[in-house]
């Protein structure tokens, strides 16, 4: 019977300003323009559910995490698998228990038997991954991969606009201020990321529907951020599973990180045409380092149909 391997994901977090391109680059010849109209996750997810976290009963899951879907769907092209993803963005909490309720969640899910699973975790989301990797929150986990972890997100939170006169000004401004590389995935994630000001805009001549924000104040979850990132480096040399780097440069690599590279302790790649938000930016390739990692350490096989 073919095993199914299960890949848990942990939602994005937007890169730091030091990542963001000139807006000379985003320029376009005479006669073309760009569409920057939302696109529906529908496409690449089968099915949402709510799932109450048992700790103060924090909604995950609300909506799919839009970051990852095209990531996603090009992997389940390449490999026998299935994904849940963990949308926590929603719940708009980072603290301590973050870990502990990727645990609970797979545990309401799936039981006292849960199949086989591959953790993933982006930038903030990746500190979590590996905090719940270290504490064995998932008792059936084969493998981690973290996606270019950063520390802080000051610069990057004091140089983005606080409001948006629509959603597809929203989109267009990921694009050109290097926030996300690839318009598609733009087009599809942003949607997520911001919603209706429910408040009325202070400028009378602005009409309140036209006014969308950030649907998460990152800001607020600064207070946890030391917690998450002292010592990451170290915890995740530590986990005992199979673990994948996925780095936009390698000027991410601190010292632990490099010694540990050197000698074996898990397998790193460096996809330099990408901004902070590598799995938005290079779906496809990120699609297939995921593939080519999965079928080395034999957590699934490649489909008959890719490797033709």
């Amino acid at each position: 019977m073919e095993r199914q391997l299960h890949l848990n994901l942990v939602t994005s977090r937007p890169p730091m300003a030091g990542g963001l391109q000139s807006s000379s680059k985003m320029k376009m010849g005479p006669g073309r323009k760009r569409d920057f109209t939302p696109l529906s996750w529908s496409q690449y997810f089968e099915t949402i559910e709510d799932v109450e976290s048992l700790l103060q009963r924090r909604p995950w899951s609300r909506a799919a995490p839009a970051p990852w879907r095209r990531t996603l769907c090009s992997l389940l092209g390449r490999v026998h698998c299935c994904n849940m993803q963990q949308d926590q963005l929603q719940g708009g909490c980072y603290g301590p228990s973050s870990s502990w309720d990727i645990g609970k969640v797979v545990e309401v899910l799936y039981g006292d038997n849960p199949p086989p699973i591959m953790i993933i975790g982006h930038s903030m989301g990746g500190a979590i991954a590996v905090h719940t990797a270290a504490a064995n929150h998932i008792p059936s986990l084969l493998g981690l991969c973290v996606i270019d972890v950063c520390g802080s997100m000051q610069n990057f939170l004091r140089s983005r606009p606080k409001t948006f006169k629509s959603l597809e000004n929203a989109i267009e401004w990921s694009v050109k201020s290097g926030q996300i590389r690839n318009i598609e995935s733009a087009r599809v994630s942003m949607g997520g990321q911001v919603k209706k000001c429910e408040e009325p805009p202070s400028s009378p001549a602005v009409k309140k529907e036209s006014i969308f924000t950030w649907r998460v104040e990152l800001s607020k979850t600064e207070k946890y951020w030391e917690g998450w990132f002292r010592g990451l480096s170290a915890l995740f040399l530590t986990c005992p599973m199979p673990k994948l780097l996925l780095l936009a440069g390698v000027d991410r690599l601190d010292k632990d990180l490099t010694i540990g590279q050197m000698q074996g302790k898990f397998q790193m790649q460096v996809l330099p045409q990408c901004g902070h938000a590598v799995h938005e930016d290079a779906p496809e390739k990120v699609a297939d380092a995921l593939a080519t990692f999965m079928v080395r350490h034999k957590f699934t096989e490649f489909k008959e149909a890719y490797l033709w």
